[in-house]
C-alpha cells in the first residue's frame, strides 16, 4: 500500500469545522491533490497527512496563521457609493488591491448606506482556529505531467488547462 509522500496524489473526503465543532464546509465528492509542497492544501494538513495511507483518518487543528490568516483591520475599507454598480448588495464580492500592500484581495460588501459602501478584504474565516478532518480514500504515485503542472489530474483533480 502506498504511503503519502512527496509526489503522491492523495484523494480525501473532508470536513472543516470551527473551534466549537460547527461544520463550516464539507466535501460532497472526493478531492484529490498533489502532495509535496505544491500549495494545493494547507501546509499543516499536508504535514499531518505525511506517511498516512488509504483508509486512515486524520484530524488537524489549525490556528488562524495556519489557515486563512489573522483578521486584518486594514483590509476593511469604506468607499464612496458612486464607485459601485447600482445593483450592489451585501455579500457581493469584488477584486481589488490592498491599500498598503498592493496585493490583490477579494473584497466582500458588508454594509451599504446612501453614500458609502463598506468592503472587507479578509477571508470570511480569517482569525478563526479551524479543525480539518479527512478520510484518505486513495494514494497513488503522481504521473510526470501532474508533477510538471503542480497539481493532480483526473476524476477528482484538474480536468483541463
Amino acid at each position: 500500500m502506498t504511503a503519502i509522500a512527496k509526489n503522491t496524489v492523495v484523494t480525501i473526503t473532508y470536513s472543516l469545522a470551527d473551534a466549537d465543532g460547527a461544520i463550516l464546509e464539507q466535501s460532497d465528492h472526493p478531492l484529490s491533490y498533489l502532495h509535496g509542497g505544491y500549495g494545493n492544501i494547507f501546509p499543516a494538513v499536508e504535514k499531518a497527512l505525511e506517511g498516512k495511507q488509504a483508509g486512515d483518518a486524520v484530524d488537524c487543528k489549525m490556528q488562524p496563521e495556519e489557515a486563512f490568516g489573522e483578521y486584518d483591520e486594514q483590509l476593511v475599507r469604506i468607499e464612496e457609493r458612486n464607485v459601485f454598480p447600482e445593483n450592489i448588495e451585501v455579500g457581493m464580492q469584488f477584486e481589488g488591491h490592498g491599500e498598503s500592500s498592493g496585493e490583490v484581495h477579494i473584497y466582500t460588501v458588508t454594509d451599504i448606506t446612501d453614500d458609502k459602501v463598506v468592503v472587507d478584504g479578509n477571508h470570511p474565516l480569517a482569525g478563526q482556529a479551524l479543525n480539518f478532518h479527512c478520510e484518505i480514500t486513495e494514494v497513488r504515485a503522481a504521473d510526470p505531467h501532474e508533477i510538471e503542472h503542480g497539481h493532480a489530474h483526473g476524476a477528482h483533480g484538474h480536468h483541463h488547462h
